[in-house]
């Protein structure tokens, strides 16, 4: 989808980070937007930096928590009720639990992040897919991470949510391949991108303890940077999006080394990730 000008965009999680500068990027693009945060003063700070970037768009938005079934289809129906069209869906919202160990995450804190990255993610796409297909070209965007390429030490969760993101979005790329291949189907996997995720998720930990500033050095790259990435890579109709080095490292790691890379991978406060990044 090359020209994103006049065109509807729906993004999830916008109130700080990737959502954040997708919304403005495209905003930017002349994309009418629809809108998510869960928080809602800064779902209106981040309509209001849309705003000043491009009067003329029109903005729709809803503050709610994407892990709420019926609230996303309500803002898929409110969002065609508002713009008539959906051209460009984007499942952006997660969030992140600290670093714990496989055998001692609780039941409740894998519901939790469950809830939000992957049937967030689920729930996105199944009220959004219909509206998309109606179009003569689309393209949905589900944000996986570099988590989602590699398994990474105390963070189980974490890699769960975003492997499922990644194997039900393959899975529904070769359906819509053969049944819907006017809908380019894109998985995103971001490596340290420079956002709130850390300060803003449940922080659970066993050892090793890290602490969140420790984390936060691996979080480098600006989202503007990130977003831009994406959207070339939805210009370009690119299936697997890879942002930075450390996700290009990951998922050529994996690939080479499919069972061995976990010794390869230094120990450190990403449990072994933080290894990827540049120095």
């Amino acid at each position: 989808m090359k020209d994103l000008n006049g065109k509807v965009a729906a993004i999830t999680g916008v109130g700080s980070g990737i959502g954040e500068a997708l919304a403005l990027n495209l905003a930017k693009q002349g994309c009418d937007l629809s809108l998510n945060e869960i928080n809602p003063e800064r779902l209106e700070a981040t309509i209001d930096k849309c705003k000043s970037i491009n009067s003329s768009i029109k903005i729709h938005s809803d503050a709610f928590d994407v892990s709420n079934e019926k609230s996303m289809r309500s803002f898929a129906a409110n969002t065609m009720n508002t713009h008539g069209r959906v051209d460009l869906m984007i499942n952006n919202a997660g969030v992140a639990i600290g670093t714990v160990s496989a055998e001692n995450i609780k039941k409740e804190d894998f519901d939790w992040i469950m809830g939000i990255n992957f049937w967030g993610m689920v729930y996105g796409t199944q009220a959004f897919y219909p509206y998309l297909k109606r179009q003569k070209e689309a393209a949905l965007v589900n944000v996986s991470s570099l988590f989602g390429l590699i398994g990474v030490a105390y963070q189980a969760a974490y890699c769960t949510t975003k492997f499922a993101i990644r194997g039900y979005t393959e899975s529904l790329r070769m359906e819509a391949q053969k049944t819907a291949p006017h809908v380019i189907i894109h998985t995103v996997h971001p490596g340290g991108i420079s956002t709130n995720i850390a300060n803003d998720s449940k922080w659970v930990t066993d050892e090793p303890e890290p602490d969140v500033m420790k984390v936060n050095e691996f979080l480098v790259m600006p989202p503007i940077k990130a977003a831009g990435i994406i959207v070339k890579g939805v210009n370009k109709k690119q299936s697997r999006i890879l942002i930075g080095n450390d996700a290009k490292r990951a998922s050529l790691i994996q690939r080479i080394w499919p069972e061995g890379y976990s010794k390869m991978l230094g120990k450190g406060p990403m449990g072994g990730a933080d290894s990827l990044t540049d120095t």
